[in-house]
């Protein structure tokens, strides 16, 4: 197995747990936030999308799904149009709200696409190629794309259990 091939299974994993936390939600379980401060679903959702959006693009050099796919003007958020949810507070987290899980499931889609033909497409000598200088050590292509897979499993998996939550009898 190559690396990239680790890579692939790794994003196809994100994917596939997406999927399965949005899968038959209504809108307002959605977008349900069960305490003050607490990260709904639809925010979850779009946050590690716009991370891998972000993160992926730019290191693959082609322009975000956000901006070029359309998906900025679907999800019309009252937010900055370069925003990822970095950082974000209550009040911005309440910001994003979704009609549909196919709004999510669709912009998520798409990225993968892009991040998976990306992916395909490595050999394992571009893994070592320093993407950011702005380290100490400067980060390479395999570390940034690792980071990227981290960090969405990681909000995917918060997803997960917030669902489960949500859905409890």
């Amino acid at each position: 197995m190559h690396a990239n091939d680790i890579l692939i299974d790794g994003y196809d994993r994100i994917r596939e747990t997406v999927h399965a936390v949005v899968a038959d939600l209504a809108p307002d379980t959605l977008n349900h936030r069960p305490a003050p401060g607490v990260n709904s679903i639809s925010w979850l959702v779009w946050h590690l999308t716009r991370v891998q959006d972000d993160h992926v693009s730019e290191v693959a050099g082609r322009e975000q799904e956000w901006s070029s796919g359309g998906w900025r003007d679907r999800f019309a958020l009252d937010l900055p149009a370069d925003d990822t949810g970095y950082g974000h507070g209550s009040d911005d987290v309440a910001k994003v709200v979704v009609d549909t899980g196919e709004l999510l499931t669709g912009y998520f889609d798409a990225v993968h696409r892009q991040s998976r033909a990306f992916l395909g497409g490595l050999a394992a000598d571009d893994l070592d190629r320093v993407v950011d200088e702005g380290w100490d050590p400067p980060v390479t292509l395999g570390a940034r794309l690792v980071s990227v897979l981290a960090d969405d499993l990681e909000h995917a998996g918060q997803a997960a259990y917030l669902r489960g939550l949500l859905l409890a009898p």
